[in-house]
């Protein structure tokens, strides 16, 4: 059986960008915006915008549709 036979829908490949982000952050960072960064890679329709919160929330991420897909725009909230 093939991989695509099991997974139809496989996950597509992390722009360039999204996996350079990814390199360069914490594990805990990482594992806090990776989800909105393969949604982003699936939908291939927006950005993201990734916030930092002081405090125990951190960095959260969401799609912004202001933002060209593959691209990541950080912030300070």
């Amino acid at each position: 059986m093939e991989a695509s036979e099991v997974y139809p829908f496989a996950m597509p490949q992390l722009p360039a960008r999204y996996q350079e982000y990814l390199a360069g952050q914490t594990e805990h960072v990482a594992l806090a915006v990776r989800p909105v960064l393969q949604q982003s890679a699936a939908e291939q329709r927006h950005g993201v915008r990734i916030t930092y919160n002081p405090g125990p929330t951190g960095h959260q991420a969401h799609l912004d549709e202001s933002i060209p897909y593959g691209e990541i725009v950080e912030d300070i909230d």
